[in-house]
């Protein structure tokens, strides 16, 4: 399969890339897991290496899925997960809002490498905007998470007023 450099960064991935999101559910019934990892796991086994998932797919299934899938892949592959979310941790329920507020994105990334089974995310970034937080004090959160390393490249979108939704990217 062909490789491309994933924009300015220093990422490779497949021409084609897998979305997670409706492997735990969502948009229909929940899938069978194990033929889900199976799915995963063919794809690797014919060439893909980008994955995406987040952590409201589920909420947080869906990057437990794909951690478990991608365990025996490790260095092998690149997960980009999202964040933005206001879920509650404890029922697993999203709370209807968004929040890119620092002090909780220090606790998401947590939790999503966690679940994925990793030391570091390939591609972490805001899924959706925060009105009420600067995008330079989201960017500036993910970069300066407490675990060295955690997020390889990690992108933030703005809105600016009037204007449709752009994508900076920053790394640590």
């Amino acid at each position: 399969m062909q490789q491309r450099r994933l924009g300015t960064s220093s990422l490779e991935v497949s021409a084609i890339g897998l979305g997670c999101m409706s492997m735990t559910g969502g948009y229909s019934d929940t899938p069978d897991r194990q033929e889900m990892i199976s799915l995963i796991r063919t794809a690797v086994d014919r060439g893909v290496t980008f994955f995406d998932t987040a952590e409201i797919y589920g909420p947080y299934a869906n990057e437990e899925l794909v951690g478990e899938a991608l365990t025996p892949y490790k260095g092998q592959v690149v997960i980009a997960t999202k964040f933005g979310w206001d879920i509650d941790p404890v029922e697993r329920q999203p709370r209807g809002r968004v929040t890119s507020r620092p002090e909780v994105i220090k606790q998401v990334v947590d939790g999503s490498l966690d679940r994925l089974g990793v030391d570091a995310i390939d591609l972490y970034y805001q899924h959706r905007v925060d009105p009420q937080v600067p995008i330079e004090d989201v960017a500036g959160a993910v970069r300066n998470s407490s675990r060295p390393a955690r997020c390889s490249t990690s992108a933030c979108r703005r809105r600016p007023p009037g204007r449709s939704a752009e994508r900076t990217r920053s790394s640590p």
